[in-house]
């Protein structure tokens, strides 16, 4: 498909640069099974789902995973930043640098506002200014390094309006988040509060977590025409074996899986066999849905409004239906959704005939 069919006007102002407060006050719009439209709000959760669904939650953890430093060559002296987005061993991670294209395999580059506070060799290099950095540390000393000299990789979108800032530290993480290892937080999730999580419980929605450590390739734009022509950066994810189990049993009670984010969504699906039945998983994947797929793990999504041109929003597209999707996008631009990852989200139930 061409990607400028995915593509939509967005006015610059419904870009959110803060949460609703509190974050269960964000507006929702139901997309239900026949693309009728509902505004209401996250607060009314409890009442759009069913007794015996399950909520899939990603319980990954953003880390400080951008970092300003210094590349010495010779006596001359520039900066570069660096934006860590998969770890591929303790003391390696993938990263985008920039500027990119000066950077020469075999340099090191020092972190941090004081020498030999955090240090990377430039292993290898690929495409779009990817690289592979092999840090000075491993493991809980490197994690505990980034700490320090790291900074919390706001999306571009809200880093390029305004500064990281202490409240960020909170609104930019999930209330479950335990498991380090995202440089982009699972969105959807921002949403919810323990208020929210013990009245779906009360309503008889329960819970499961897996974990995807979202990348930085995540807000990467989309620069083939084709959507066949865009490759996808892959991310680690991971499913237990006693996660799949019961998430099996849900679907096998008549129970319905409702994936909290695209993230939570992509896993279940790299994760499903042909029958849908979940398996167990820890690997990385590089999963791209568009229009034509045909779903197997997942019945639900509560996902944010994403970017035009996005492979995100060609995925909820896959889920609901592109002309459908084009209809939900006018109608929260129209009234005035806030969109992205500070934004108001959407629940989209599909029609049968889409999964």
């Amino acid at each position: 498909m061409r990607v400028d069919e995915f593509d939509f006007d967005l006015p610059e102002d419904l870009i959110a640069l803060r949460p609703a407060l509190p974050r269960s006050a964000a507006k929702l719009l139901h997309v239900g099974p026949d693309g009728g439209l509902a505004d209401r709000t996250i607060a009314d959760l409890p009442g759009l789902l069913r007794r015996g669904d399950v909520l899939v939650f990603n319980d990954t953890r953003v880390i400080p995973a951008r970092l300003f430093g210094l590349r010495h060559r010779g006596d001359t002296v520039a900066r570069v930043e660096a934006t860590l987005h998969m770890r591929v061993a303790p003391e390696r991670w993938q990263a985008f640098l920039k500027p990119g294209k000066r950077v020469r395999v075999g340099e090191t580059l020092e972190f941090g506002e004081t020498p030999g506070a955090l240090s990377a060799l430039v292993a290898e290099k690929n495409e779009g200014g990817e690289a592979l950095l092999v840090f000075d540390r491993s493991g809980p000393d490197l994690d505990a390094a980034l700490a320090v000299s790291g900074i919390l990789p706001l999306p571009p979108y809200i880093a390029s309006k305004r500064p990281v800032d202490a409240q960020d530290t909170a609104d930019y993480q999930t209330i479950y988040a335990r498991e380090n290892g995202a440089v982009a937080a699972p969105t959807a999730g921002l949403h919810f509060t323990d208020d929210l999580i013990q009245r779906l419980e009360a309503a008889g929605v329960e819970r499961e977590f897996l974990t995807l450590h979202v990348g930085a390739g995540t807000f990467l734009p989309v620069k083939a025409e084709t959507t066949e022509a865009h490759k996808m950066h892959a991310e680690i994810g991971r499913i237990d074996q006693a996660t799949a189990d019961r998430l099996n049993a849900v679907r096998d009670g008549g129970g319905r899986l409702v994936a909290v984010g695209t993230t939570s969504l992509r896993l279940l699906e790299s994760a499903a066999d042909e029958a849908g039945r979940i398996q167990p998983f820890d690997a990385p994947t590089s999963i791209f849905i568009t229009p034509g797929y045909r779903f197997r793990a997942v019945d639900v999504l509560m996902t944010n409004f994403h970017l035009p041109r996005s492979t995100l929003f060609m995925l909820v597209s896959a889920f609901s239906g592109l002309e459908t999707m084009r209809a939900a996008y006018a109608h929260a631009v129209a009234e005035h959704y806030r969109f992205y990852s500070y934004g108001d989200a959407c629940l989209l139930e599909p029609a049968e005939r889409m999964r």
